[in-house]
């Protein structure tokens, strides 16, 4: 009986670890099956996973609650209506686009992904686009770049300005350290502009514009964005020269197999969401900010003491700063803030610096005190017991080292084997 127990036992857990295994491969690759029954596994961009949707949620709770809310007047039923193919096609061809957005079952796959089990995140991605988008076009305007582009970190980052990903990109654009510092973002212990939505916004339109004119095709750049530009001419050169995205589509590594169809798929569902009973949250950030420059160092925390902003709104706004404190002595140094508290802090500015400078500034030149500190009992030692203690230590290490041997016959003195 007992072992009869004990293998249903094993069973069970055999059958949880298989689900368990399941689940994690369904959340982080989509498998797709071509006309022919061969099947294809595509990863999935990290910010569409469930477990980055879950992360992002569980750090939205706050945000939420404070500058997104549910719109009561969108009546919506929960469900998500099934569309053609025809129909999803016919969309995507109608959008305003440069970019071409072609349709197949990949891409209906991210579109179904979307619109299915990742609908709250879409909803809140959605509130979140008031604030982001408007920087997003306008650092795309500058640059001459499509701006269907802005709907690129809603795959990279699910526009969370403080993401992090597995191999360390950061932020809404997910730039890593090397190519951030190459377009002019600041990382170091104060600072992070990988996280600034204005200037990694128009570092990452600058860069998507270089990968531009390396490759001639929009569709190629967003390929290089994702893995890089080496990646694609590799497989543009086993490919047979070809410069068609999906000719080349077999030779990328897998998660940018599945990135621009995923980039096609972002663009659909945050054009029409409603078709597919999605509302948008409400947004509630300050509509009105600006920015005032400094050029010395300011804590967050007094701004918010002297100007009525609670801390979480400066940190909202000024997610670059990694200690939330301003470094304005490097550099001179940009602060966003509601218009209210712009102006107080124009007002108050002068008792602002002086609280600083006595609370929190460092010193730039100290006294060292080159008196002999006086000796106490306890810590004195005569020179017979110094003689003592030299001796012992000499026999000590002359018949046998510390770890074990004796230095002499290991040869290694203090560096031998451990005992």
């Amino acid at each position: 009986m007992k072992i009869r127990t004990k293998h249903v036992i094993m069973a069970f857990l055999t059958f949880v670890c298989t689900q368990l295994q399941a689940q994690i491969n369904e959340d982080y690759q989509i498998v797709f099956t071509d006309d022919e029954g061969v099947q294809e596994i595509i990863d999935v961009p990290e910010a569409m996973t469930d477990m980055m949707s879950e992360m992002d949620s569980l750090m939205a709770i706050f945000v939420n609650s404070k500058y997104l809310t549910i719109d009561d007047d969108c009546q919506s039923t929960g469900e998500n209506p099934y569309f053609s193919d025809e129909v999803i096609a016919e969309r995507l061809r109608r959008m305003p686009t440069t970019i071409e957005m072609p349709y197949n079952q990949v891409v209906r796959q991210f579109i179904d992904r979307y619109t299915n089990r990742m609908r709250r995140s879409v909803s809140v991605m959605l509130g979140s686009s008031n604030f982001y988008m408007p920087i997003f076009e306008q650092a795309l305007e500058a640059y001459n770049v499509p701006l269907e582009l802005k709907y690129l970190p809603v795959i990279e980052s699910a526009l969370n300005p403080k993401a992090v990903s597995r191999v360390g990109a950061t932020g809404l654009w997910q730039f890593m350290l090397a190519t951030g510092k190459q377009y002019g973002l600041r990382v170091n212990s104060l600072v992070d502009d990988r996280r600034d939505p204005i200037r990694s916004s128009y570092a990452a339109a600058k860069y998507l514009h270089d990968l531009y004119r390396i490759f001639g095709d929009w569709t190629l750049a967003i390929a290089a964005y994702n893995c890089g530009p080496e990646n694609v001419n590799k497989a543009i050169r086993r490919s047979g020269g070809s410069m068609d995205y999906w000719k080349i589509y077999p030779y990328l590594p897998s998660e940018t197999r599945g990135y621009v169809p995923a980039f096609i798929a972002a663009n659909y569902v945050m054009n029409y969401y409603c078709d597919h009973n999605i509302c948008p949250m409400l947004t509630n950030l300050p509509e009105h900010t600006d920015t005032v420059v400094v050029n010395r160092n300011v804590a967050l925390a007094t701004i918010s003491k002297f100007c009525d902003v609670d801390m979480a709104t400066l940190r909202d706004l000024n997610p670059q700063y990694r200690r939330d404190l301003v470094n304005g002595l490097t550099e001179p140094s940009v602060i966003r803030m509601p218009l209210a508290a712009i102006n107080k802090f124009i007002e108050r500015s002068d008792s602002i610096m002086a609280y600083d400078d006595l609370h929190m500034g460092k010193r730039s030149y100290v006294a060292v005190d080159e008196s002999k500190p006086k000796a106490t009992k306890s810590h004195k030692q005569s020179n017979s017991d110094q003689q003592k203690s030299t001796s012992r230590y000499s026999k000590s290490s002359s018949s046998s080292s510390r770890y074990g041997r004796s230095s002499k016959q290991s040869g290694r003195g203090h560096r031998g084997r451990r005992g």
